[in-house]
Parts: structure tokens; sequence; C-alpha cells
């Protein structure tokens, strides 16, 4: 039986983002935020049952607590992959059901199980059999023409019916058909009231809002209303911000840029050691200066060193120094 949730561990959390949340993107995150909980980019339960396990899995200890998201439909194969999760020691089990791309679609997961919630029932209640962790579900407020906020509330009954304690709620519909994956993180109206109307009633329920939250303030004021906020790009393109939000809700002081690149030397040198190649890192630094002077230039300079052969940590020494002369 998956224990008891405390909501405030969903007070601040990261979204999984495909090709952007891997395992150095989170070590990197929670170098600026101590308390946010981070999610992997999605993975398939076809891709983890079928062996791929081991690469798919790996993370550092240092990233807790990080969730596991997990894509598919069949509840044997997710309960598979969940107990798979769990055993690697993933701290929650995610189930997608908010990703509107036509890869996935057509593997029958992520924003087209919204109309099938009987179905989400299930696949949640296999993995809830088969793992000690929490099993999760992030969704849309609707899909297509099934915009109802009655639909929104059905499926919601569902999950709750299903053993589900968090529901994190990305505050626009998804279109299947028409709209790129880009498009529909974009052109789809937002609606937080219908998130906080959720909230409202079902009280026992800790719902986690998502969807174009980018300043301090913001999440503050969504706080009020629901449980959680879980930030998407703003994290990624402005990391410094979960520092911030760290200062902000937990009263813990901003470290320097400085210091958090000093504190990313080791990892960044270990894993040259194991025959990483910068690039794979340095890509997920390259908004730490957003807005700051000399931006551009520590952009530049990682940008344009980082895919070069015996690239290493003397570059990340000059990009910051080279910001500095710039600014």
């Amino acid at each position: 039986m998956a224990p008891s949730i405390a909501p405030a561990d969903f007070r601040l959390t990261v979204a999984p983002m495909m090709d952007w949340t891997d395992r150095h993107c989170r070590y990197f995150h929670r170098l600026l935020s101590p308390n946010a909980r981070l999610y992997t980019e999605m993975v398939t339960s076809a891709a983890l049952v079928r062996g791929g396990q081991l690469r798919l899995l790996e993370h550092s200890q240092q990233e807790h607590p990080v969730a596991l998201q997990l894509g598919g439909s069949e509840p044997a194969e997710l309960a598979q992959a969940a107990r798979l999760g769990a055993q690697a020691g993933y701290d929650e089990i995610n189930l997608n059901v908010g990703c509107p791309s036509d890869r996935v679609q057509s593997g029958r997961f992520g924003a087209c199980l919204m109309r099938e919630p009987a179905l989400v029932g299930e696949c949640v209640r296999a993995m809830r059999d088969a793992v000690d962790v929490p099993v999760t579900v992030k969704c849309r407020i609707g899909v297509d023409d099934q915009d109802d906020y009655a639909d929104l509330q059905h499926f919601t009954e569902t999950m709750i019916a299903a053993g589900v304690e968090v529901l994190v709620v990305h505050a626009r519909k998804a279109w299947l058909k028409g709209l790129s994956p880009k498009e529909n993180r974009e052109i789809p109206p937002l609606d937080y009231e219908r998130v906080y109307r959720l909230k409202r009633e079902f009280p026992q329920l800790v719902v986690v809002i998502n969807g174009g939250i980018t300043t301090v303030e913001a999440v503050q004021a969504h706080l009020a209303q629901v449980d959680g906020v879980m930030l998407g790009r703003a994290a990624y393109h402005d990391p410094y911000l979960l520092a911030q939000l760290e200062a902000a809700l937990y009263g813990i002081p901003m470290p320097s840029r400085e210091d958090v690149l000093a504190h990313l030397r080791p990892y960044v040198e270990a894993e040259l050691k194991r025959g990483t190649a910068l690039k794979h890192i340095s890509r997920h630094l390259l908004g730490l200066y957003q807005g700051e002077p000399g931006a551009r230039s520590f952009r530049r300079v990682l940008s344009e060193g980082a895919h070069l052969p015996g690239a290493g940590w003397s570059l990340l020494e000059r990009a910051a120094s080279g910001r500095r002369d710039a600014a």
C-alpha cells in the first residue's frame, strides 16, 4: 500500500519535458532547488518492459525527490514498468494523460486517454497494486470537443475511485488534430479557474496546477487556490527562478549563480570521466544567466565550444569569465 501523501511535497514541482528533463538537467535543477519535486522525461512502458530499463531509469541519489513519468495504456505493462521504476528508487510513478503529440497518440497514450477514463482507472489500479510509492496522473482540462467541466469532473471522479491522491492538471485543453505539441502549449487558452474549481469540489485531492506559470508572484497566487504548482519551460529557460522560489516559499537563501556552477563541477568532471560529452550537460545551463548582463556571451561560449572534442570544465570557467567581462 502506498504511503499517505503529504500535500506539501507537491508544492513546487518541475514538469516532465521531453528532450529536456534528463538526469543532467535534474541534477542541475536540484542544485538550484532543494525542495522541488523533479520529474523524468516521459518513458514509455513498452521501452522499459522490453529491456531498456537500466539506461532509461538511471539517476543520481542527489535528484530525490524524483518521479518517473510513464506513458502507456496497457495496465499489465504499466504495472511492470512501474515496478521497475520503484525498484530503481523513484519516489513516485506518474502516468502521462496529457501529451498531445501524434507519436504518443499512435501508441494510444497521452492526452487521447482523457477520452477513456475507465481505461486510465484500470491502469492506475494495476500500477498501485504493483508498487508501494504514490501513483499520480498528469492530465489536461479537456481534449478536442470534450471541453465541458463535467468531463473533467467525471475524469477526476474516476481517478479518485482508482486510488489517485495527486492530480497534476495542465490548465489547457489539448487539440489532438491540427495543432503541433508546441502549439498545444500555447494556443488553447489557459483556464486556471477550472483547476481551482476542481480543488474546491474535491478537497481531499492534491491538485497541482501547470501551464504558463513564469513568476514567483504567479506561483504564490496559485498556491492560494491549489496545493502545488508545476513549472515547465520557465524553469528550463530561466532556471535561477527555482532558486528565487526556494527563497520565497521556503526561506532558503539564494546561492549565487557562480556558487551553483562551482557545486556542479564535481558532477561534470565525474561525468566526463564516464565518457559523457560536455554538450549533454552544458545545454541545460544556457539559461542560468537569463536576464543578467553578459548572458548572451555565456550562452555563446558554451554553445560554440561544448561540442568540440575534449571540451571540459575549463569551457564553463571561460564562459563564466567571459560573461563577467561582457557585463
